[in-house]
């Protein structure tokens, strides 16, 4: 069954009652809606991770872990998810969501290696100012971007995984029937 797929990689709660280093969160980590596999808590945790991990390149699992608290989602569901961006995806990801920044501010893709380097050798001729520039460039667009593709995907997953529970449901349901009718 897949509940217990997911439960034997889940932390077990008289552990994590007993950690030393997370018994200053006292009882509020161990509402049970924190580590129970449902519906609910699965879909709202991986919404949740898939959200900080497309945001925010850093700190993504403190975020994802402390608003899965806030909102009594799965801890793990949003912690595993917030890897939608690792070494191997970051790049794509932040060049699609900076095109679709870009088509969503109306501004011609302008390549990302293209600066205007007369302005910044006005500025200095450091690579920090090289570095600045080229944020300016390409940062409105990017956070525009990531933003949507965050919120977007975030959503599409919450229901998504609404969706896909309820279809198990129903063929388990229909399993039961048939077996039933069989007999």
């Amino acid at each position: 069954m897949l509940p217990e797929r997911f439960r034997r990689f889940m932390p077990d709660p008289h552990t994590l009652r007993n950690h030393r280093a997370l018994q200053w969160m006292g009882p509020m980590l161990h509402h049970p809606r924190l580590w129970h596999v449902n519906r609910r808590g699965i879909a709202l945790g991986l919404a949740i991770g898939i959200f900080f991990g497309l945001l925010m390149p850093v700190a993504q699992i403190l975020f994802a872990s402390g608003a899965a608290l806030l909102l009594r989602a799965n801890i793990p569901a949003a912690v595993g998810s917030t890897l939608v961006t690792n070494p191997i995806t970051f790049a794509p990801v932040y060049y699609a969501a900076y095109h679709l920044g870009a088509w969503m501010l109306g501004h011609a893709n302008v390549p990302v290696t293209e600066v205007d380097l007369e302005r910044v050798a006005a500025k200095t001729a450091t690579g920090l100012a090289l570095w600045m520039d080229r944020l300016a460039t390409v940062g409105a667009p990017l956070a525009l971007g990531l933003l949507t593709l965050a919120i977007t995907l975030s959503v599409v997953m919450y229901f998504a995984v609404h969706w896909a529970w309820r279809m198990r449901i129903v063929r388990a349901w229909q399993r039961r029937r048939a077996r039933r009718a069989a007999r």
